[in-house]
């Protein structure tokens, strides 16, 4: 699941997907720089100003903790804790980090939650148990009665019927709770399908194989060193952009890439592929 947003992927949210405003549009209406609003979103950009911090607060509507990354709440930032009629332990576990405050969040929104709590509801307080009791009750007394009147055979269509009508309040209770949170979660999965940590379907070994080729050739193809190149590879396999790494980054992980037995070969390989080529193809033009 999504990791909590950084205050450019906040900002970049706000203006997109909240207001459908471009960086011009936002310019305008703030007196921010185009230029300056591009790079408050830029993933390596760390330098915000305050007096832009609190401009944009303001024109979102939004609290500055919030762009700051120091609460989730757009809206609320200053709710009375006993407006939220919570107890002492549930504020205590909300604040420990124990748990997914977000996916909780997520799965309380969903319109599918109040079903789920109302039936949790209906359980815990045995609202239906008499009902479940009595239907019971009706089919087994029913049951009874075609027994001592037909005293029909033992696998009997009617009488087996009659038998697993009734239901057991575990059972009952299981399928239709575990029913409503099943498609609450399935709901909350699919929304989360293109987020940068979720697993990938298409990213299984074969796949990964099966682009290695192309990889390679790319890598191969980059105009730098031999180090460079194991590095870029090593890069383009994790999808990172090896120009956005810091000088210190890339020669980092091209000390990393000279470890790899496997680099070393695949690279020396793909050397010799292409400088036998070059030979070839010189000779067919001097045989022209």
């Amino acid at each position: 699941m999504e990791a909590k947003l950084t205050i450019q992927e906040r900002l970049k949210d706000l203006r997109v997907v909240d207001n459908h405003l471009t960086l011009e549009q936002l310019s305008e209406q703030t007196g921010l720089s185009r230029s300056a609003l591009s790079n408050y979103e830029s993933n390596d950009f760390k330098d915000i100003s305050p007096f832009a911090i609190t401009t944009l607060a303001e024109f979102y509507g939004v609290s500055t903790d919030y762009l700051l990354g120091l609460t989730e709440n757009k809206n609320h930032p200053n709710t009375e804790l006993q407006a939220l009629h919570l107890n002492d332990d549930m504020v205590e576990l909300l604040g420990s980090g124990k748990i997914n405050n977000r996916l909780l969040c997520e799965l309380a929104l969903h319109p599918g939650f109040f079903q789920l709590l109302t039936d949790i509801e209906i359980c815990v307080d045995r609202i239906a148990d008499m009902r479940i009791k009595d239907m019971n009750q009706l089919l087994e007394t029913t049951r009874q009665e075609i027994i001592e009147k037909y005293s029909p055979e033992d696998h009997d269509l009617n009488l087996r019927t009659l038998e697993l009508a009734q239901v057991s309040e575990d059972m009952f209770y299981s399928h239709v709770i575990h029913n409503d949170l099943d498609t609450i979660v399935k709901d909350i999965r699919a929304s989360h399908q293109n987020d940068r940590t979720t697993a990938d379907p298409d990213h299984d070994a074969a796949a990964i194989a099966a682009k290695m080729p192309d990889i390679l050739e790319r890598a191969f193809n980059y105009e730098g060193s031999l180090n460079q190149k194991r590095a870029y590879y090593i890069c383009q396999s994790l999808q990172i952009n090896y120009d956005r790494l810091s000088q210190d980054e890339q020669e980092t992980l091209a000390r990393i890439a000279m470890k790899s037995p496997l680099l070393t070969t695949a690279f020396s390989q793909r050397g010799k592929a292409a400088f036998y080529q070059q030979k070839t193809s010189g000779k067919k033009k001097r045989k022209k």
